[in-house]
């Protein structure tokens, strides 16, 4: 069982980036727990595939600020109590330059800004903003990206309730090799009930049923 990530508890700037994170939590409460809880995935999942300490901490940091520039993003876009249209998600889509643009103003933050820029490429090239893929994208956005899937179907949006953690894990192992790295998706399988523990319990009031350990 992994323990709770403090990597960033030894982290230079660690109250900066509190600062920064709790500014997009007063935002959207819901995107910055989201940070959060992507955040310590990924610092879990890169422990996990042997990362360096260093790596790990730069990826932890930048998971954690990966959706800063929704700050960038209007109310009536980011705030929706629903499905977004084509031309919001557009508007949507355009958080992560706006999010490396803001962290690129700051030394300290230079080597996180592509993590940050490419958090939404696919591992085959048909993501978001620049198209790249393979190991052209960043190794913390790769990580990232498999993290970030997992909490956006783990948990509640205003338009549906949690997935089923049987189904997000399915999700996951289907998109293999097109939006995600093989290599870091099947470690997120094989250390999948380490990385979803935070939410078997909602997930388990969301629905009343007692969720298997080994799904």
């Amino acid at each position: 069982m992994f323990t709770h990530c403090d990597c960033e508890e030894n982290y230079e700037n660690h109250e900066l980036v509190n600062c920064i994170a709790s500014a997009l939590d007063a935002r959207d409460p819901y995107t910055g727990h989201h940070s959060e809880r992507v955040s310590d995935m990924a610092c879990e999942l890169a422990q996990a595939m042997g990362v360096s300490a260093d790596q790990v901490q730069e990826i932890h940091i930048a998971a954690h600020l990966h959706d800063i520039g929704k700050i960038g993003i209007p109310d009536a876009v980011l705030l929706k109590p629903g499905r977004l249209t084509e031309e919001e998600w557009q508007i949507m889509k355009s958080h992560s330059k706006i999010g490396a643009d803001i962290l690129r103003r700051a030394p300290s933050f230079q080597g996180i800004v592509p993590i940050v820029l490419h958090h939404h490429e696919r591992f085959d090239g048909r993501g978001y903003p620049d198209g790249i893929k393979g190991e052209d994208i960043p190794l913390g956005a790769r990580i990232i990206a498999v993290c970030d899937s997992i909490d956006a179907m783990a948990s509640a949006r205003a338009y549906r309730k949690a997935l089923p953690l049987d189904t997000c894990r399915n999700e996951i192992e289907k998109n293999i090799g097109t939006m995600y790295d093989p290599r870091i998706a099947m470690a997120a399988l094989a250390h999948w009930d380490e990385l979803t523990a935070m939410y078997r319990e909602e997930n388990e009031k969301a629905y009343n049923i007692s969720i298997p350990i080994d799904l």
